[in-house]
């Protein structure tokens, strides 16, 4: 009996390796990700497709009126008008473009105010992600505005001046100018551009800063603080961020994922988004969006000069060095950003799709992973087809990020199990 005994004893010592072995290699996916996907459904899961596809056609009319706009201010000869007022103003050509520039903004915002009231509030409100009164958000519209209006201008009369000075090769230089005005705005947009829209104060002391940090500290991210921001006054939304350059680096969540999210569920976010900085993903898109600035303004190097050879006597426009011929400009600028939208939504997947990994390394949070990305789901499609996705996505949509989290899960947790998670409630979202 002894000897039985000790041969079952030393059988289960042995199996016991190959058995976990068998566990985590039989762990299922597909079973683990349909859990997860499971627990949106009904009226909660509708809405969240409802908003995503309406969306869809949203950049297509949004560029459509832009063009329809541009093309009544050229065809009232606004944009003329613009520039003859700042000739009478004065004959400096700077000053000119400027006047030209700013007038055209002015008159552009008043226009497709509408469309902005619709696309960033009542379709927000419609949908239950606005905490935001009509009051509060028009307050913060007319910041953005100025901010804009003042950019706008100056980078014209930049370009403008490029124009002037290399009548054929003003597009290198311009790509040049719209590199330093991107370098510029992600350099000071978190410490003074963020801050006028929202609060952001030191996250207290406790083991999610802790965890923060130590993740942070372990990947050499030059930062020693963690900021909460309150963007619960404006929106339901979770995020979280890593912005800025050198010295301008800093950690944000906003207080929605705080108050919203269990520890490890911001561990996962946070560890996503470290991996932004850590992949170098910010220079690798500036140098992108710099090299497809260069690709648009040559185009319109070409294209500009001959629908003003065509139509510009009928506008007022004498040459592209018209400040007058501003509309022209936007009208290509808009037709090229609309077809280049694959391209540039693909290059962001991708990224996204590189942080995703590199957050699950980081967090080990596979399942907490999964449960951000059904969260996120109240204002992403979260099953779409691989077409939608590849079109339409500027981030991997839910069901592929937690297929990745499952099968991440399956490769690094020993004995991993299948968790069937609650359903997500019906008024998912708000109403």
């Amino acid at each position: 009996m002894t000897r039985i005994r000790l041969a079952v004893a030393l059988f289960a010592v042995l199996a016991l390796p190959a058995a976990a072995h068998a566990a985590a290699t039989g762990f299922d996916v597909e079973a683990a990700t349909r859990a997860w996907l499971d627990t949106l459904q009904g009226p909660a899961r509708a809405k969240s497709d409802a908003y995503f596809e309406g969306g869809y056609w949203l950049p297509l009319w949004g560029a459509l009126l832009s063009i329809v706009i541009d093309l009544l201010l050229l065809r009232r000869r606004l944009s003329a008008r613009f520039r003859d007022w700042g000739q009478n103003l004065s004959g400096r050509p700077w000053i000119v473009t400027g006047v030209t520039a700013f007038c055209y903004g002015v008159v552009g915002t008043v226009l497709m105010f509408p469309w902005s009231v619709y696309t960033d509030f009542l379709r927000e409100e419609q949908y239950g992600l606005m905490n935001q009164s009509f009051g509060g958000w028009l307050g913060e519209q007319a910041i953005g505005i100025a901010i804009g209006m003042v950019a706008s201008t100056v980078l014209f009369i930049a370009i403008y001046a490029a124009i002037r000075r290399f009548p054929k090769g003003w597009w290198i230089l311009g790509s040049g100018i719209m590199a330093a005005f991107v370098t510029v705005a992600i350099l000071i947009a978190p410490v003074y551009i963020t801050p006028l829209f929202n609060t952001y104060t030191e996250l207290p002391d406790g083991p999610v800063r802790d965890r923060i940090l130590s993740m942070a500290n372990s990947n050499n991210v030059p930062a020693s603080h963690v900021y909460v921001f309150d963007a619960s006054k404006q929106t339901k939304r979770i995020s979280a961020n890593v912005s800025g350059l050198g010295p301008t680096v800093r950690i944000s969540l906003n207080d929605n994922l705080l108050n919203r999210s269990s520890e490890q569920e911001i561990a996962a976010v946070m560890g996503h988004e470290l991996g932004h900085y850590v992949l170098g993903h910010t220079l690798r898109n500036m140098l992108f969006m710099v090299g497809l600035s260069a690709l648009a303004l040559f185009l319109l190097s070409r294209a500009v000069p001959w629908l003003i050879a065509r139509h510009g006597r009928r506008w007022g426009v004498k040459d592209i060095a018209d400040p007058a011929s501003l509309p022209v400009l936007s009208i290509c600028l808009a037709i090229v950003g609309l077809l280049a939208t694959p391209l540039t939504n693909t290059l962001i997947r991708v990224d996204e799709s590189e942080a995703d990994v590199f957050g699950l390394d980081v967090a080990r949070e596979p399942d907490a992973f999964a449960s951000v990305a059904m969260k996120l789901s109240e204002y992403r499609k979260i099953e779409p087809g691989w077409l939608e996705e590849a079109l339409f996505y500027d981030h991997p949509s839910g069901a592929t990020r937690v297929r990745m989290a499952m099968a991440w899960k399956k490769a690094h947790v020993p004995n991993a199990q299948v968790v069937h998670p609650a359903p997500m409630p019906q008024d998912f979202g708000g109403q």
